[in-house]
């Protein structure tokens, strides 16, 4: 598990899937389909190519040279004045006030070198690190305590994901999900014997306060929810069951390969590598390449900042769904080495604006991202980038004022 050559690979790619899989049908005869109708709440009425969502035009990028232990990234999370950053070699903290990185390693204490989930309890202000074959730490107080399992009720050591949920920790392993109760001490362990999992590769793990529910990405599985109150599970499955493509489109979920799935303003969004999906508890809408503009199917994972807009990890570039309503995308890309990059707008698969970036996302393979307030944090393969959202703006505006800038040649 130390070898870090092969951690890059198997992070993203467990079972070696390619990410030129064969893109999924979303016609019942395989065939591609036209131009797709609007689904339930989405409408292009009265909406003109001037009606733009809001575009993040000043990036800047951090990596090694910056300060950052290692380029590799894994994971982010925004706490406060503080930016903790998981990667394949070392914990990062920036803090946005000194503009300064702090970094942890093995040397300094963390128990695992590959840090591949981050998660900020509340209620203490502990970092929870879910470790790629070291289990699970705890870093409270300058120190880090560590969970494995040889000392603990942790289910496997190669945990992807981890989210505190009350006074509970959450862990996505390759066997399974283990809970632990830091009042109680306590540990669960949910596999197949005790969870609907028709697989046991837990890939991810979010929790919803205001749905008070835990969602489990899980490969193979689809996706699966759990009321905290009631602790009753609930399971989304292609209902097609159709591994290679999905027959009927919104149908429901696209596919049982799950990669991540976050809960935000009543709506459940999903990402797969063959696409993502959203549901408002009544309604399904799948979110292809090729129908949208999104940069690729193959998506490492998600993060929501409301019902109406998502933003999509691919392996191809920055994706985002920027205004449901309006059936409005944005993908980002850098220009190879080159440190400028250019940000497409969609509406209906439709490029509707490009816009010239001197300055994009560091590169195009992205495995985690968040949201701290108007701005965003996106990890990549080669460093960490921030988007400063000076001026962001939910939905879809006229003439707005990054748009100025950008005419003005001063993006």
């Amino acid at each position: 598990m130390r070898c870090t050559a092969l951690i890059w690979v198997v992070m993203v790619c467990p079972f070696w899937i390619s990410s030129t899989a064969a893109e999924p049908a979303t016609t019942k005869n395989g065939a591609d389909a036209q131009k797709p109708k609007l689904a339930f709440g989405q409408s292009v009425d009265n909406v003109t190519d001037d009606d733009l969502p809001y575009v993040y035009t000043e990036w800047e990028n951090f990596t090694e040279e910056n300060g950052l232990p290692n380029d590799h990234i894994f994971a982010v999370r925004c706490a406060g004045e503080k930016v903790w950053v998981g990667t394949e070699d070392g914990l990062a903290c920036y803090d946005k006030k000194t503009g300064r990185f702090t970094v942890w390693k093995e040397k300094d204490g963390l128990p695992w070198r590959a840090v591949t989930g981050i998660d900020v309890d509340p209620q203490t202000g502990d970092v929870w690190l879910a470790l790629f074959g070291g289990g699970v730490a705890r870093f409270s107080g300058g120190r880090f305590d560590h969970f494995h399992q040889l000392n603990s009720g942790l289910v496997n050591n190669v945990v992807y994901g981890i989210a505190v949920e009350h006074d509970n920790v959450w862990c996505a392993t390759t066997a399974g999900a283990s809970r632990y109760n830091t009042t109680t001490k306590e540990w669960t362990i949910f596999t197949e014997k005790n969870a609907p999992m028709e697989e046991i590769w837990n890939y991810n793990v979010s929790y919803s306060p205001e749905a008070n529910k835990v969602f489990l990405a899980v490969w193979g599985s689809g996706c699966l929810e759990f009321d905290v109150p009631t602790e009753r599970w609930k399971v989304y499955l292609d209902p097609d069951r159709e591994m290679e493509i999905d027959l009927f489109r919104d149908d429901g979920i696209i596919h049982v390969i799950t990669t991540a799935a976050n809960y935000v303003g009543g709506a459940l969004w999903v990402s797969t590598y063959f696409g993502q999906c959203r549901y408002d508890g009544r309604y399904w809408r799948g979110f292809y390449a090729h129908e949208t503009g999104l940069p690729s199917d193959f998506t490492n994972a998600l993060r929501a900042r409301s019902a109406q807009e998502c933003w999509m990890c691919t392996d191809k570039g920055l994706g985002v769904v920027a205004d449901y309503a309006t059936d409005t995308y944005v993908a980002y890309y850098r220009n190879g080495d080159n440190p400028g990059g250019r940000a497409e707008v969609f509406r209906q698969g439709r490029k509707i604006r490009e816009v010239p970036l001197k300055t994009s996302i560091a590169h195009n393979f992205i495995i985690a991202m968040d949201f701290d307030g108007e701005d965003v944090w996106v990890g990549t393969a080669k460093g960490l980038s921030h988007g400063i959202g000076r001026g962001y703006y939910p939905g879809v505006k006229q003439h707005p004022e990054w748009l100025n800038k950008v005419n003005a040649g001063s993006n």
